[in-house]
């Protein structure tokens, strides 16, 4: 077994001709990638593979193989390139009109030509259905869209918005055959129809997939490389089972999510045939609040927290190496990020939020649940959870309950605001500062939560987005992050590193995982790197 690590990006495009060389196996041999993501069609979400409600990385895995955007972010992280588009482009200087020509040709995998109305459809679709899971906030900002002729779309956004080009290279805004989707109501199941490198084909067990099937779309025309003619991506209830899976030779690549002792054994005690492959990561961890729910309503309570939560000691007994503390919403990697809840807080300090409970009139101890999901993040969550309960009744302040619930169940009660404190993880829908603001405090955003800054969301944010040069909007960050330590309505816990594990014939792992957790199954291979 070899341990590898991503190159950097300024490597990257020297070996790129090297890597497109590679994987000269048979590439009509499935490729198997195994994942514990579950998809679940749900009273409480029938539709989880339409764009104008998938909001997870999950689902957004599954569409960014079969769905076509505009733009899309390339291997290695970066400013966004053209994909089912020849170019786009601000055309004024505010940063409020964005044109794109689609390349000539293009279509759908039915043969259906694309067209600008199209996209004009797609994205009107998202913002006419509003799900309430929060997925159209990212297109919020779009006041019309225009077309010329069958190439031309013109977005005309409300406010300038230097991110929208990320925006637009999500699932969200991905392009959809309007013969085949409701322009005023979601899809349900599990069928996709996009002009996307792959088709699927999803099996299923009642509501639940077991395996999708994605092959090579014949009809695609876009700026992606396919190397490989077909990818089964194979669910499992756990870690465990993907392990044995990949031990057994069932599957070829073991991709989200490893928990932290398979990563520690195969480092430690490598295994004949597999490799592990580490890649940045841009996952952040986080408990977020109910701020109208009676247990947490007072803004003492969660300052509280703020104070005696020991990240460094979560982390050392949970998550070892694969994670390190986060002491902001935005991760240490990315540009703005600041250390304000220690900065404001420092150090775990048990006497410290016992006076914050007593200046503010609170009885302790404060009878709180902390509510986990048990079946999306990973085996460890459960630990995590009961760590943080030890650490919070330890100080007499607080009298802490866990309760575990399946993400089919979980999600669908956090939104309705039926938790007071509640756990989740996010995995950026693109590298930039701003998302890891707006679909926290944003309006319409995916906590759904009761909690608003008017100056966040009237005043910064908007400022935020005006900088083309996105260093320049630092100091804006460092103020968000300042009102949100001062304020929790979220408390960051750790951000975490991304692990794959392979058969050593599986070329392109080190591309296969982006940094926003994106599996990108065309870059996958089989053959001598």
């Amino acid at each position: 077994m070899n341990r590898k690590t991503l190159v950097l990006p300024a490597v990257a495009a020297l070996l790129t001709p090297l890597l497109a060389g590679c994987g000269g196996g048979d590439k009509s041999r499935a490729i198997v990638v195994g994942t514990t993501d579950q998809f679940i069609a749900t009273e409480d979400a029938p539709a989880p593979l339409d764009p104008a409600f998938a909001y997870d990385t999950g689902a957004w895995n599954v569409l960014r193989q079969t769905v076509q955007t505009l733009m899309r972010v390339p291997r290695g992280s970066g400013q966004p390139v053209p994909e089912a588009a020849r170019s786009c482009g601000f055309s004024d200087k505010e940063s409020e009109s964005y044109r794109c020509t689609l390349r000539e040709g293009l279509t759908f995998a039915d043969g259906t030509p694309v067209t600008a109305e199209d996209v004009k459809f797609s994205v009107e679709r998202v913002l006419a259905i509003k799900s309430d899971n929060g997925t159209a906030a990212l297109l919020s900002n779009i006041d019309t869209v225009e077309t010329k002729g069958d190439l031309e779309v013109i977005f005309h956004l409300k406010t300038p918005d230097a991110t929208f080009p990320y925006k637009i290279s999500t699932p969200v805004a991905g392009i959809l055959n309007k013969a085949k989707y409701d322009g005023r109501k979601l899809r349900e199941g599990f069928d996709v129809d996009g002009s996307g490198p792959y088709t699927m084909k999803a099996e299923t067990d009642g509501d639940k997939v077991t395996k999708f099937v994605f092959t090579k779309n014949a009809k695609y025309k876009g700026d992606i490389t396919l190397r490989n003619d077909k990818v089964e991506l194979r669910t499992f209830g756990d870690a465990d089972g993907m392990d044995k899976a990949l031990r057994d030779d069932a599957i070829d690549v073991a991709g989200r999510a490893m928990s932290q002792a398979q990563i520690r054994e195969l480092t430690e005690k490598p295994q004949e045939g597999i490799d592990l492959t580490e890649t940045p990561g841009l996952e952040i961890r986080y408990l977020g609040f109910n701020t109208k729910a009676p247990a947490v309503e007072e803004k003492a309570v969660r300052q509280a927290m703020a104070s005696v939560v020991d990240r460094g000691r979560l982390v050392d007994q949970v998550y070892g190496p694969t994670a390190e503390p986060l002491y902001s919403l935005i991760p240490s990697s990315i540009t703005g990020h600041a250390t304000s809840f220690i900065d404001t807080y420092g150090q775990p300090n048990p006497a410290k939020a016992a006076k914050i409970l007593r200046d503010a009139g609170v009885q302790t101890p404060v009878k709180v649940t902390l509510h986990y999901t048990t079946d999306h993040y990973g085996t460890e969550t459960a630990e995590e959870f009961e760590a943080l309960r030890a650490q919070l009744n330890a100080t007499k302040l607080f009298d802490a309950r866990i309760q575990g619930t399946e993400w089919s169940k979980f999600r669908p009660a956090q939104k309705r605001g039926d938790y007071a404190v509640y756990g989740l993880g996010w995995f950026p829908d693109y590298p930039d500062p701003d998302n890891y603001v707006a679909p926290f405090l944003d309006s319409d955003n995916f906590l759904n939560t009761p909690y608003v800054n008017q100056s966040v969301r009237d005043r910064l944010i908007p400022q935020s987005r005006r900088e083309a040069d996105r260093n320049a909007a630092t100091p804006v960050y460092e103020q968000i992050q300042k009102i949100v330590a001062k304020d929790v309505p979220v408390l960051p816990l750790w951000q975490g590193k991304q692990y794959v594990a392979a058969r050593d014939d599986v070329t392109g792992v080190e591309w296969a995982l982006n940094t926003s957790s994106d599996l990108l199954l065309w870059e996958l291979g089989r053959g001598t790197a």
